[in-house]
């Protein structure tokens, strides 16, 4: 019984360290959004040739994407790449064309190696004249930097761990 005992106690044990790794907070040591131009929240009336987002710190230039997606659901930035430059991402814009709320989405990779995505949105008051790009796809849209894929490491994870202690304890029962 002693043996059984030390043995739940060892799977309680390798739980609790894996559900507290699931449950805990984003690291602080990632990327964070300083400021944007246009300003999140922002309203403008004409179209500015460019969106800049600034981070808190030098951003690795690898697997940066932004895109600005505008009240049509149509792409409205230029066709050339993102510029990684030190904290900012800066894209070219088309000039603009319908009224409302434009989303720049942007997924940046943080100097320590994580991917950190988000969104900011500003307002067109005045319609413009441009022509804007292809429409947007679903993957444009922000999740709000939540990932799934831990979540079922923790499910798959958790249920081994309890599937093995129930057939240990089925094992040393004798049964």
């Amino acid at each position: 019984m002693t043996g059984l005992r030390a043995s739940v106690a060892g799977v309680v044990a390798a739980l609790l360290v894996v559900l507290t790794t699931l449950l805990a907070g984003p690291a602080s040591a990632h990327s964070t959004l300083v400021s944007s131009d246009p300003a999140n929240g922002s309203s403008v009336a004409s179209g500015p040739s460019s969106v800049t987002l600034t981070f808190n710190e030098a951003l690795q230039d690898a697997y940066d994407a932004l895109t600005v997606v505008g009240p049509d659901n149509r792409y409205w930035q230029s066709d050339e790449k993102a510029r990684v430059e030190g904290p900012r991402i800066t894209v070219g814009l088309r000039p603009l064309g319908p009224v409302g709320e434009y989303r720049i989405n942007y997924r940046v990779t943080s100097a320590d190696g994580h991917p950190v995505s988000g969104q900011v949105r500003f307002t067109l008051t005045t319609a413009g004249t441009g022509t804007p790009g292809a429409e947007a796809t679903a993957s444009s849209s922000d999740n709000g930097g939540v990932t799934w894929w831990p979540y079922a490491v923790g499910v798959v994870v958790v249920v081994a761990l309890g599937g093995g202690a129930f057939l240990l304890r089925r094992r040393t029962a004798g049964v």
